[in-house]
């Protein structure tokens, strides 16, 4: 049996999101990661291009999909679980502290009549959580600090961190949205840290900085080495200093009000109205204004 899954990565330029699809060579099981639904927030058009990618690779290399899985409610992108689920007919899973995001959002949408138990995915997995793709062993990290509900895939020796680490030249994500924590993502981290150095860490983002190529993937010792908020055995207290400050500059992502009304329903736009369209709210003056 191999403990290794062959990964296939796809990257969103537009929202600098990876996109993953691994599968266990035995068996030829696979599962999918993240996939992004496709926004133009200018014309509020969705479209399917990245699925596209993703399922034209699924059916060439005929890999049977077990799971489609989101690491978190995402900021930047809306997750097209649902849609690949009609397609693939495969459960959808997130970890089981999404019933947080989904409350805490909630109130700030003014949605009472939006379920907050996580009913919108078939399985929410809990910290620890083993589940097998194919032969391949498939255990959840809870690792909260982005977001409240964020969880790690640790496949094999593939390590899907999303939106904790980012490639080493580009340090760790950011942890000032509701309910972030920079303490928390530190521990999340060294959690992860702390998994065997030839582990392979497949990161949720890059923004492909000094114009290099985009990229995804490292180790953890690469990470341990290189990374530049986390190498030389950063303390907590001095990690959290470069981590505020730097949140302290940035601004909001573009699509992030979008975006959370798409994905704590599970990747679903609202009920539509009496003439059949869907409609996304904006919450006036709840966030103060920020400069790059």
């Amino acid at each position: 049996m191999s403990s290794k899954p062959v990964v296939k990565a796809f990257w969103d330029e537009a929202t600098g999101s990876w996109q993953y699809v691994f599968h266990d060579p035995d068996t030829m099981d696979g599962a999918i990661i993240d996939p992004v639904w496709n926004y133009d927030p200018q014309a509020a058009a969705t479209t399917t291009r990245s699925m596209g990618e993703i399922l034209a690779y699924v059916e060439e290399t005929g890999i049977r999909v077990a799971y489609i899985l989101d690491t978190h409610p995402h900021a930047d992108h809306f997750s097209a679980g649902p849609l690949l689920k009609e397609r693939l007919g495969a459960p959808t899973g997130i970890g089981d502290h999404v019933v947080k995001v989904q409350k805490l959002w909630q109130e700030i949408y003014n949605l009472p009549d939006l379920p907050t138990d996580g009913s919108q995915w078939d399985h929410l997995f809990a910290d620890g959580e083993v589940f097998h793709v194919g032969n391949i062993p498939v255990r959840v990290m809870f690792s909260p600090g982005h977001t409240l509900a964020s969880i790690t895939y640790v496949a094999g020796d593939a390590a899907f961190v999303h939106d904790t680490l980012m490639m080493p030249d580009s340090g760790t994500s950011r942890a000032d949205f509701p309910g972030g924590s920079s303490a928390d993502l530190y521990r999340s981290i060294m959690a992860i840290l702390a998994l065997p150095d030839e582990t392979r860490v497949f990161v949720g983002h890059d923004y492909a900085p000094d114009g290099r190529e985009a990229r995804c993937e490292s180790t953890v010792a690469e990470q341990k080495a290189l990374n530049i908020h986390v190498k030389n055995n950063v303390s907590e207290a001095d990690y959290r200093a470069v981590r505020d400050k730097r949140d302290a500059t940035l601004p909001l992502p573009k699509l992030m009000l979008a975006a959370l009304q798409i994905n704590i329903r599970g990747g679903r736009k609202p009920d539509p109205e009496d003439n059949g369209r869907a409609y996304l709210k904006i919450p006036l003056d709840y966030f103060e204004p920020r400069r790059s």
